[in-house]
């Protein structure tokens, strides 16, 4: 194992570089996947080392502590940079000519990837699992965390990896991998109608007991005497109508009395001695109280007696002596 002034241990390459977008050379294939451009010196290194086909590599930003992996596409870059396609770096979070550290690595070949795309647009392709495995042809390997482009008619799919197998990067050339799908990230599942609130049993029951049951009705009990003995006539039931009906004639009959009345009440004052302040023709209640006077007068005088004419000093005489 040996050390250069280059950075290269033994079996292994690792090296940093400032890396840029595809867009400052006319290499346009290379936003479709993800492989590199390094530079030729790289090739020299990697040739006299004891490495892996295909070459993958391990990216690293130590300032963002992100990491991804990739293939490699050609060494045509100048020294000291590297091109990368432009999803890449935003997955990684570097900027125009931020160092990355370029490392070699050995991955296992994938077995199970779970994608979740961005959004639900690409659900509506008519055939997303073609267009996929079209597209993941052009890769290299899959990184869990990751979030890679697919684009298709003009357009760009961006579509996170959730789940990778048998480890957390897998190489993906020449192997069968089994892909499933987790649901947009901005997918809603349909409201469900809300169904209507159906009556209960017991409610229906308590409803039709309330229906059932009588309602009260004032005044229609059966007379009885507290002798025990038998009415000889039963009064009749009075419903509620009726009794507001016998109640609207009593308060008419109260305020206009009847002739009836009115002489009831005159024969009530005039069976009396003394009348206050009634209509009744004076003379009459004069005369009358002075005839039964004279009868009763009459009737209760005794037969007269003579008393006894009252005669001064004609008592007995009393001494002081005794």
């Amino acid at each position: 194992m040996f050390f250069d002034g280059y950075g290269y241990h033994g079996t292994s390459f690792e090296q940093t570089y400032r890396c840029f977008p595809a867009s400052f050379i006319e290499k346009p294939q290379i936003e479709s996947g993800d492989k590199i451009i390094m530079p030729p010196s790289a090739l020299d290194r990697l040739a006299s080392l004891h490495i892996d086909y295909p070459m993958l590599f391990e990216l690293r930003n130590d300032a963002a502590e992100r990491i991804s992996h990739c293939g490699v596409l050609e060494f045509i870059a100048e020294e000291g940079m590297i091109y990368m396609p432009y999803w890449m770096m935003e997955n990684m979070l570097l900027q125009e000519g931020d160092i990355v550290r370029v490392k070699n690595m050995t991955l296992p070949k994938g077995t199970y990837v779970k994608l979740q795309p961005h959004t639900k647009d690409f659900l509506d392709i008519s055939n997303p699992k073609a267009i996929l495995e079209t597209t993941l042809r052009n890769f290299s390997c899959l990184t869990t965390g990751d979030s890679i482009m697919v684009a298709y008619n003009n357009k760009k799919y961006y579509i996170d990896i959730i789940e990778t197998k048998p480890a957390n990067a897998i190489s993906i050339i020449e192997t069968d991998c089994e892909v499933d799908f987790a649901p947009p990230l901005d997918y809603k599942e349909p409201e469900r109608p809300i169904a209507p609130v159906l009556p209960s049993k017991a409610t229906q029951v308590e409803d039709a007991s309330a229906e059932a049951e009588p309602k009260f009705s004032p005044f229609t009990g059966v007379g009885r005497r507290l002798d025990g003995k038998t009415l000889m006539h039963q009064p009749q039931p009075i419903s509620p109508s009726g009794a507001k009906d016998k109640r609207l004639d009593a308060a008419t009959s109260n305020a206009q009395p009847s002739a009836g009345s009115s002489s009831q009440s005159n024969t009530r004052q005039t069976q009396g001695k003394l009348v206050f302040g009634s209509n009744v023709n004076r003379t009459t209640s004069k005369e009358t109280p002075k005839k039964e006077a004279g009868k009763e007068s009459k009737q209760e005088q005794p037969p007269k007696t003579e008393e006894p004419k009252f005669q001064p000093f004609s008592g007995k005489k009393y001494s002081l002596r005794g």
